[in-house]
């Protein structure tokens, strides 16, 4: 299919450390070292993921360990030393006295199917503002993980190897008979020459942008008069839609 993404399974770590429901705290945290890792998922039975727990939630024992400057006496008549967290840091406090992951993680977790293309894990992750994201089946069983590093390795395409997506893709289909010159540098794709139909220019610019790896498309194609000349524009950046 024309401009078809990759997906998740493309790009994906398939080997994932994990811990159970009942895993201990330091249990956790020795795991995540020896992974370099900065969140793992929480299974149940066979697989089934069943929440997140990450470094943010293993400092809230540490960050709740004495009466820090953020947190606000309970009232009058509370007893002295008594301390409320600010709003809002109530499950914070909780997770402090948490010793196993099942009281540690952060239930539902957010996770992507591995047939979702890298766009949609990229909203994901920025929408519940995660770094990585478990990769589960349609019975919510732990395939993989994907993170944001994940996703920008396909920026590091060769410049050769887009070249000949975009034109074998996009401007042999297009533009079959037409002289056009293509040329990538650092993602960067240029097209340039003279064609029939500019009128089809923002149809290019945006199957180009679909090709993984392409950062930036500029477009200098010309029409055969003066006419297409100027509804194509010189120099100018195209738009995709």
């Amino acid at each position: 299919m024309l401009g078809t993404p990759n997906i998740v399974s493309d790009v994906m770590t398939h080997t994932v450390a994990a811990v159970g429901r009942r895993a201990a705290f330091k249990e956790i945290v020795r795991m995540m070292q020896d992974w370099k890792v900065s969140a793992l998922p929480v299974l149940e039975g066979e697989g089934r993921v069943v929440g997140v727990v990450s470094e943010a939630d293993l400092l809230a024992k540490e960050e709740f360990r004495e009466n820090v400057s953020g947190l606000l006496p309970s009232g009058p008549g509370a007893p002295e030393g008594a301390f409320l967290p600010p709003p809002g840091r109530l499950s914070d406090l909780a997770r402090a006295d948490a010793v196993t992951a099942e009281d540690l993680m952060t239930s539902p977790a957010v996770t992507i199917r591995p047939d979702a293309t890298l766009a949609q894990a990229a909203r994901a992750m920025a929408v519940s503002r995660v770094k990585r994201l478990p990769v589960v089946d349609e019975l919510g069983m732990l395939q993989g993980i994907v993170s944001r590093a994940d996703l920008l390795r396909v920026f590091l395409r060769d410049d050769e190897e887009i070249e000949r997506e975009v034109r074998r893709e996009v401007v042999s289909r297009l533009f079959p008979s037409a002289d056009v010159r293509i040329g990538v540098e650092n993602g960067v794709v240029t097209v340039g020459g003279r064609v029939r139909d500019t009128s089809l220019v923002p149809v290019a610019a945006r199957l180009v942008r679909a090709v993984e790896g392409v950062v930036d498309v500029r477009f200098d194609l010309t029409g055969p008069g003066a006419a297409g000349a100027a509804a194509a524009g010189g120099d100018k950046r195209a738009a995709a839609p």
